[in-house]
């Protein structure tokens, strides 16, 4: 067994591999690229990527970025393909195959069928002699020194090239199509990354109850407003109009009344308030609302509409629970 030091040298090592492999990939960028991407974001029909083996595994998550970023990708196993799976392959469509070295006996099977179709061929490869890269229309190099395997043989920097050649890719297109946040949360509406692109205050706060009290009301009266609501704040509103606000009592607020009073019995709401009231519209993004709850260390907003009425309280647990952190 290895030295914990020894271990995490061989981690480093790896990494520096790998790293020195991204780079020499970034000097092969030239006009191959663009006109791939030319080719991808003009062609009619959607990204068919194929492979075997590790660059299979390689090409199946290109598809996923490709997918939720605004460029339809299927994935199609380059083994499973000349057993019937050719037929996912329709007119416009253009196939990107990913080999490292662009010999294996199922791509060589699998280029002349796919040419005979007359769809565009685009080539991530590693061996820029290789029967796929002479096949190709477009050759992407991804050829690698070494790989960080200490035998050279398991795919590692290789598959890592393929995987950095395939995000350079989906990114340019996001460019090309001005794909916006809005656009990514039309694909991710799941999941705490797509709530934190739709989900809107509106949609949280509705469920809470509304605490209020009077400018004149009690300090009894209004604990017992904030502990029967249970958001730990009441919303202080102008005596004329329940929408007006005035000012927030908060836990923290009652503290410091106790702290500061010996005698408390006789003391109004609006001489505890916080006149300034952190407040949000109902419809901003909920992870906009969080962002003013940890910049003001505070873990209730004022929900008020675009005409500064009072709507209700958005607390911090309302967001905890959408799993939007």
């Amino acid at each position: 067994m290895k030295s914990a030091r020894e271990i995490q040298d061989i981690a480093k090592q790896v990494i520096a591999t790998e790293k020195k492999a991204i780079e020499a990939l970034e000097k092969r960028i030239n006009n191959s690229f663009s006109e791939a991407v030319e080719t991808i974001f003009s062609a009619s029909g959607r990204v068919i990527i194929t492979g075997i083996g590790k660059s299979a595994n390689i090409a199946s998550k290109i598809v996923s970025t490709l997918n939720s970023t605004g460029t339809p990708a299927l994935f199609m196993h380059a083994a499973d393909a000349i057993h019937g799976d050719l037929g996912m392959i329709q007119e416009g469509d253009v196939v990107i195959c990913i080999s490292k070295s662009g010999n294996t006996p199922e791509i060589k099977v699998l280029i002349p069928l796919v040419k005979n179709f007359g769809n565009k061929l685009i080539a991530i490869v590693g061996n820029s002699d290789s029967f796929l890269a002479q096949e190709a229309d477009v050759v992407l190099d991804t050829a690698v020194d070494h790989e960080a395997c200490p035998n050279n043989l398991a795919p590692t920097s290789s598959t890592t090239a393929q995987l950095v050649m395939g995000d350079a890719l989906a990114v340019a297109l996001i460019e090309c199509r001005n794909f916006t946040a809005q656009d990514f949360a039309r694909f991710h509406p799941g999941g705490a990354l797509g709530k934190q692109l739709y989900m809107r205050v509106s949609d949280l706060y509705k469920q809470n109850d509304r605490p209020m009290v009077r400018p004149k009301t009690s300090i009894r009266d209004t604990i017992l407003e904030m502990t029967t609501r249970r958001l730990g704040c009441a919303v202080v509103v102008d005596d004329n109009d329940e929408r007006t606000v005035r000012g927030i009592i908060t836990d923290g607020d009652l503290r410091r009344m106790i702290k500061a009073n010996a005698s408390f019995e006789t003391l109004k709401a609006e001489d505890v308030m916080t006149v300034n009231a952190k407040r949000i519209i109902d419809t901003e993004y909920a992870v906009n609302a969080l962002h003013v709850m940890r910049t003001n260390s505070i873990t209730q907003l004022v929900v008020v509409n675009k005409a500064g009425e009072y709507e209700g309280v958005l607390h911090l647990h309302d967001i905890l629970r959408e799993g939007i952190i």
